[in-house]
């Protein structure tokens, strides 16, 4: 780790860095990865545009700053207006960008110069952010490829569409081979890098989990009747600010857990509910953590809640028990299902075969999410390159089942995936009626039970798992209460 300081500059915020040889040795694996070859031209070029600033209103009051993850995976380097070339055919690394100017230094204060940064990365050659553009264009006009992944903030799309005068459907489509679309190549390459985690890194995943597991132990500690849900909330993303980089995802908190994503938080807690906390805190260094915990408003589980509550927390200790190298994620994703609806058969709630519950994809109705998804330097990490591309094996299809078919990691697992473990079993009145209407349960449902659930809400239990040699451990230094006695002892 670097905190760089140099030249009597002061940084404006905590500036996270690894060794530069981690960064030249990413980048020579990806020449590796691209096919380096002695033929000039075969290969071309491959282009990274990092972010710039965002204005909230006006161009001075900007929205906080974040880069770009893949930026920051091989570059490293956490200022805006940066953008980088790597010559796939002679291996030479430039990366572009312009020295403060003394507004600049008024402003923000002194910063080391483009030369002095791009050292710390192991880069030699700089040049002017002007510069960029001209020499890719000079590419194009020599026929030679140039290699660029799918954008995800609009300024990097209008870069984008400036240098090749594509659309943005084009850019944003990831197609093989030759044409006006993102470089299919070089998404397979970054992802095959990204999705295993180098020891650095996994050491950074753990500090976010450490803070992960502080905020939501901030955040149990407060619930009590008659607290405003927004309360819990501040005081769970100051953790995450005096701590690290703050929130990795915008939190979720809710006595209304049916609704998956729920970020509005303007309801008084009341005793009696459930209070779902889906919330994750991003280091320094912009590696995520995400946890999940489902905990009773009033300090206990009502019988029906723990009922409920202990199938989801089988579920997810299920999960984790499978976890190991060489089995398909999609595969823990139908286990747990079929644990979910085992235990929904034995309140009657379901009925029938379970086996042909299971294969008709009825859990869907109760858990319309997936499993899990990778965690790194994004909290859904590289679904900005395409789910597909990150989540699924090239022989991986996805399933037209609700549920299955939003899981966002089925690949078969291999040491050093960091994914999450995320059962859940919700009861949406809008989605049960419409299962109802159309059938669409296939006559293993008793609709008429689950009447008695519609105002229930929902519940999501919720761990991040590094995958090792020989299983799998779940992150940070401890673990956040899970179990419904364990739960409701450390709410007294």
């Amino acid at each position: 780790m670097t905190i760089f300081v140099e030249s009597g500059a002061i940084r404006r915020a905590p500036y996270f860095m690894f060794d530069k040889k981690v960064y030249a040795g990413r980048r020579n694996t990806l020449l590796d990865k691209m096919g380096r070859t002695a033929a000039e031209g075969k290969r071309g070029i491959a282009i990274f545009i990092g972010n710039a600033e965002s204005p909230a209103q006006y161009k001075d009051n900007c929205y906080k700053w974040r880069q770009d993850s893949s930026w920051l995976y091989f570059w490293g380097l956490d200022e805006p207006l940066y953008a980088a070339i790597l010559d796939l055919d002679s291996g030479k690394e430039t990366i572009f960008a312009d020295d403060q100017e003394i507004d600049d230094i008024v402003w923000s204060g002194p910063l080391p110069s483009v030369k002095e940064l791009a050292a710390s990365v192991g880069v030699t050659s700089t040049a002017p952010y002007r510069s960029f553009d001209s020499a890719v264009l000079k590419a194009f006009a020599q026929g030679r490829r140039v290699h660029f992944l799918p954008p995800s903030r609009y300024f990097n799309m209008m870069r984008l569409m400036e240098l090749t005068g594509w659309t943005p459907e084009d850019i944003a489509t990831v197609a093989p081979g030759e044409g006006s679309h993102a470089s299919r190549e070089l998404v397979e390459a970054v992802v095959s890098m990204r999705l295993i985690k180098e020891e650095c890194e996994i050491a950074e995943i753990d500090a976010a989990a450490d803070i992960g597991i502080e905020m939501h132990t901030v955040g149990r500690n407060s619930v009590k009747p008659g607290i405003l849900e927004q309360e819990i909330v501040g005081k769970m993303e100051g953790v995450t600010l005096s701590k690290g980089w703050g929130v990795s995802f915008p939190t979720i908190l809710t006595q209304h857990g049916e609704t998956l994503h729920n970020h509005l938080h303007d309801k008084i807690v009341e005793p009696g509910k459930l209070l779902v906390i889906d919330a994750g805190a991003e280091s320094n260094s912009h590696y995520a953590s995400d946890f999940t915990r489902t905990l009773p408003t009033g300090g206990k589980f009502t019988p029906r809640q723990r009922d409920i509550y202990q199938i989801v927390c089988d579920a997810n200790e299920l999960a984790f028990s499978l976890t190991r190298p060489g089995i398909a994620y999609r595969d823990v994703h139908i286990a747990s299902a079929r644990v979910i609806l085992e235990g929904l058969k034995d309140l009657g709630l379901v009925k029938g075969s379970l086996e042909d519950m299971v294969n008709e994809g009825i859990a869907g109705m109760f858990m319309p999410h997936g499993l899990g998804h990778n965690i790194g330097l994004d909290v859904h990490d590289m679904e900005d390159l395409g789910e597909n591309f990150v989540g699924y094996d090239p022989d991986q299809t996805r399933s037209p089942q609700l549920g299955l078919g939003n899981l966002r990691m089925a690949r078969v697992l291999k040491p050093g995936h960091f994914i999450s473990d995320e059962p859940g079993i919700y009861f949406i009145p809008a989605l049960i009626e419409q299962w109802k209407k159309e059938g669409l349960d296939k006559g293993f449902v008793n609709f008429g039970r689950l009447e008695e659930y519609y105002e229930f809400g929902g519940i999501r239990l919720e761990d991040d798992v590094l995958v090792t040699e020989n299983g799998a451990r779940r992150t940070g230094s401890g673990r956040l209460p899970i179990q419904p006695d364990d739960v409701e002892a450390s709410m007294q």
